[in-house]
């Protein structure tokens, strides 16, 4: 842990009690309670994380639209300032770079990328740059928290100068929350409503603060990275490195849907293409039909014959039941499906269902 950068809220974290962990390069809390506390906060009223290990990345020039229209599967074209979009970065076999978000501006697009992937995203832009096209990492300059949960739009309101409920989902407006200059994104990876706020360092301690102190009456608490991947894994939210990673492609992981192929030519067209044809196996949602927890790498089983693997598993705190998300092969990837999960050496009943887990969250509210 002692190579491990901090961010700039650490010490608010040990404040706190936070379980420090190293995640992606970063000492970032595990929790500060537990995970499954930490889990209901935010389902039942409101969570503030410490994302601040994502990477950021300034796309601008003149060219900027068409060499982000290249680089990403969805439709850069389609967007309006003040506008996210969540999108990929394909090889050209097709194998996944990274996802990330694409926030656009007036003059540029803001890039928010996995941590673990920040170099290797850079590179990949950098090697395929064509025409006037300038790629700047801000990464150092800009801190992310994100307020997640049905109580957020309340607890955020009295701090800013604009209505929040003008701000409609997967769009962001400039601002300031508490004096302190922001830019604040309805976006999340939680299910629930939710918003993530991105600031220079030097404010980010201060907006931490004025959150933390509004949401006191509405049961805010800070929470740590096991709860937003309990969270997201409710959700079926694919992880980077563990769900999806460069040996996988968009369609098979369910991502189909962010990629537009009638958008014309982008990195890894044609791969996707023929995967859509000869789609060989399926990111599904599996729930044990019996007390079991599945974890990553368990084999998923039909007449002992292996037919896939589990990528994320848990103890669902919402559902109380173990679930898993895996790739299966075609054609047992069917909801409704009933197989095995060899967990330990033995096998369990699961059936694949219909995702996400979990569908009471606040999300569009």
């Amino acid at each position: 842990m002692a190579s491990a950068k901090q961010t700039t809220l650490y010490n608010r974290h040990l404040e706190n009690n936070g379980h420090m962990v190293s995640f992606a390069g970063y000492l970032l809390p595990s929790y500060y309670t537990s995970i499954n506390r930490e889990h209901a906060v935010v389902r039942e009223n409101a969570g503030l994380f410490d994302v601040s290990h994502m990477g950021e990345f300034i796309v601008s020039g003149n060219d900027r639209s068409i060499f982000m229209q290249k680089m990403t599967v969805n439709d850069v074209f389609s967007l309006i300032p003040g506008q996210a979009q969540y999108s990929a970065m394909c090889y050209e076999n097709g194998g996944l770079v990274d996802d990330l978000l694409i926030y656009k501006r007036d003059e540029s697009y803001l890039l928010v990328v996995n941590a673990a992937n920040l170099e290797k995203d850079l590179n990949w832009l950098d090697a395929n740059i064509e025409g006037q096209v300038l790629i700047e990492d801000v990464s150092d300059r800009i801190e992310l928290i994100a307020l997640q949960g049905p109580k957020a739009r309340v607890i955020l309101q009295p701090l800013i100068d604009s209505d929040l409920r003008e701000l409609s989902f997967y769009h962001f407006i400039d601002g300031h929350v508490m004096g302190c200059k922001a830019m604040i994104s309805r976006t999340g990876y939680t299910g629930e409503l939710g918003y993530e706020i991105y600031a220079h360092p030097k404010y980010i301690v201060q907006i931490w603060d004025s959150i933390m102190e509004s949401g006191v009456k509405y049961g805010i608490k800070p929470v740590g990275i096991g709860s937003r991947d309990t969270l997201r894994m409710e959700m079926k939210y694919s992880l980077y490195g563990i769900d999806i990673d460069e040996n996988t492609n968009p369609i098979e992981a369910g991502l189909g849907w962010v990629v537009k192929m009638g958008k014309g030519n982008f990195l890894g067209k044609d791969a996707l293409c023929e995967s859509m044809k000869n789609l060989s196996r399926r990111l599904v949602c599996l729930k044990m039909t019996e007390r079991a927890i599945p974890r990553n790498g368990c084999r998923i089983l039909i007449n002992d014959d292996v037919v896939g693997y589990i990528t994320s598993g848990t103890m669902s705190p919402s559902l109380q039941e173990g679930i898993g998300i895996g790739y299966v092969n075609m054609p047992f990837a069917k909801t409704g499906t009933e197989l095995k999960v060899d967990i330990r050496g033995k096998q369990k009943s699961a059936e694949i269902v219909k995702g996400p887990f979990y569908q009471q969250g606040s999300l569009l509210d």
